[in-house]
């Protein structure tokens, strides 16, 4: 089968497209490019389509699916879309209200994939982030398992096709693996991975657990407010780039293709036509991560990454 339209297995038994395009939005970037950058993302092959609540795009994504969905070029059941439960949203009454937001504005029947977006509950309203009087996120007292029960009975709504979670650490996913009642346990975990921040132990908790690890940020850190701006910029390494230059790929193919060899369904995002393209091509090639020259120079890449003072970023 051809790799763009892979998927592993995930521990309901539905599957997860192991490419997955992301439709964040920089401040700079209109509204109005997600349409056109999700749409050019479906014809270029992508059927994993990951958005939230917060990113306050879902209308737009929504109108660029069933756009590809009304000329033909897909059927919903070809499209895996994630959406994702946002921190005032934790209040199990208030769970199945937020999912069915997002419905309304994809105009969907059901999401494939809802998950908590962070384990950290806000204090419920209108604002995105509430705010105290001195600039802090108001956190609100919620019992993540008790979130998790609402999560479970929208999937049991025929809601979402699967639940799972997002920016969770062992200890976060241990709460919920080990709530009294279980019935679904999460089926994965999204969280910022790259060559920089591999989450190894998280990955290596996580597939003993059967959960699927998803990667955000799998080019590198994004350059925002947020990013320490002393940080090396993944896809300008120099060792990066000489491995792409020796196999005759782009550093961003290289980054892409480390993760999948990992087991780690991977999302990327982009504005650009030709990158969109390009990123599909992540397939055609493999090499042994540990075995072969190109291991050895991935194993000595890490080893560089360290000496630039940037251990604490990797597991």
């Amino acid at each position: 089968m051809d790799h763009k339209h892979q998927c592993v297995a995930l521990n309901d038994g539905h599957f997860i497209p192991v490419l997955g395009f992301g439709t964040t939005v920089p401040d700079k970037v209109p509204k109005s490019e997600v349409i056109k950058a999700t749409k050019l993302a479906i014809e270029a092959g992508f059927r994993h389509i990951d958005s939230a609540y917060v990113y306050q795009v879902e209308e737009e994504v929504g109108l660029a699916i069933r756009s590809k969905i009304e000329d033909g070029t897909v059927k919903r059941e070809d499209i895996f879309y994630t959406s994702k439960l946002w921190s005032t949203f934790h209040k199990p009454d208030l769970v199945r209200p937020s999912l069915e937001q997002s419905l309304k504005k994809l105009q969907l029947d059901y999401v494939d994939l809802f998950l908590i977006h962070f384990p950290l509950p806000l204090q419920s309203g209108m604002s995105l982030i509430p705010k105290d009087e001195q600039g802090k996120a108001i956190s609100e007292a919620v019992d993540l398992c008790d979130t998790w029960e609402a999560m479970e009975k929208c999937k049991d709504a025929g809601l979402t096709k699967s639940i799972g979670v997002s920016n969770f650490n062992c200890q976060h996913l241990e709460m919920i693996l080990n709530k009294p009642g279980l019935k679904y346990k999460p089926v994965c975990n999204q969280v910022e991975c790259h060559p920089f921040l591999n989450q190894r132990k998280l990955l290596d908790f996580c597939k003993s657990k059967d959960i699927v690890l998803v990667a955000y940020g799998a080019l590198g850190s994004p350059r925002d407010r947020w990013t320490d701006q002393n940080t090396p910029v993944l896809l300008d390494d120099p060792v990066l780039g000489a491995l792409a230059k020796k196999h005759n790929r782009t550093p961003a193919l290289i980054a892409l293709r480390y993760q999948l060899q990992r087991g780690v369904v991977v999302l990327v995002k982009s504005f650009n036509e030709k990158r969109i393209k390009e990123n599909m091509q992540v397939s055609g090639f493999k090499y042994c991560l540990y075995s072969d020259a190109f291991g050895v120079d991935l194993f000595l890449f890490f080893h560089r990454a360290l000496r630039c003072n940037i251990s604490s970023f990797i597991n």
